[in-house]
C-alpha cells in the first residue's frame, strides 16, 4: 500500500483562497492546524507543487510585495477542484489505521474551512472501517495461536478504538 501525499490536502487548502509555499507551509507547522496530522518539509511541500503543476491541477503566478521578492501564488485549476471534490467524497476510503490518521482528519478539515457538510464523509470512512474490522474478527476465529493472532488482536482493537472515534467525529458539534 502506498503512503499517504498530501497532494488533495494541499489542494483544499488553494481552494479555500490562493497561497504562496510560505503560506501553505504554516498549516502543516500548526499543530491547532494539520501539524499533528502531516510532518511535511519545505522541500517536500515543493515537490508536491511542482507534481501538482505538472498534473495540470494548480497554477502558479508571480506576485510582486514591496517587502520580500516575488513569490509565486498557486491557485486550483477546474481538473483541481475535480479532483478535490473526488477525493473528498472518496466513497470507499482506505480503513487502514495510518490513512485514517493522516487523509480522513486531512478531509475534514479540508472540508471545515470549506464549509462543506462532512456527514458523508464520516459516514463512508466509519462503514470503511467496520468492514475491515469484521473481516479481521471472522480471521482471528480461523486464526491459530501465535504471535500472527496477536498481531491480528492487535489490528482488531486498534480498529475497534478508530470506531468510537469516528462516533465522536460523527457527534462533533462542527458536524453538519
Amino acid at each position: 500500500m502506498s503512503q499517504p501525499t498530501p497532494d488533495e490536502t494541499l489542494l483544499g487548502l488553494l481552494a479555500v483562497q490562493a497561497k504562496h509555499g510560505y503560506q501553505l507551509l504554516a498549516c502543516f507547522h500548526d499543530s491547532d492546524e494539520l501539524g499533528r496530522v502531516w510532518k511535511l518539509s519545505t522541500s517536500q511541500l515543493y515537490a508536491v507543487l511542482k507534481r501538482l503543476a505538472g498534473q495540470g491541477l494548480i497554477v502558479g503566478r508571480a506576485v510582486e510585495t514591496t517587502q520580500a521578492p516575488a513569490r509565486t501564488e498557486y491557485e486550483l485549476t477546474p481538473a483541481g477542484h475535480k479532483r478535490l471534490q473526488a477525493w473528498l467524497y472518496e466513497p470507499s476510503p482506505s480503513a487502514s489505521i495510518r490513512r485514517v490518521r493522516v487523509e480522513f482528519l486531512s478531509r475534514l478539515y479540508v472540508a471545515r474551512l470549506l464549509n462543506l457538510p462532512t456527514v458523508a464523509i464520516v459516514r463512508a470512512q466509519k462503514a470503511a472501517c467496520w468492514r475491515e474490522y469484521e473481516t479481521r474478527l471472522a480471521e482471528r476465529d480461523r486464526s491459530a495461536p501465535g504471535v500472527g493472532f496477536l498481531a491480528l488482536e492487535l489490528h482488531i482493537a486498534q480498529l475497534a478504538a478508530v470506531l468510537q472515534w469516528i462516533d465522536r467525529c460523527e457527534m462533533s458539534p462542527e458536524e453538519d
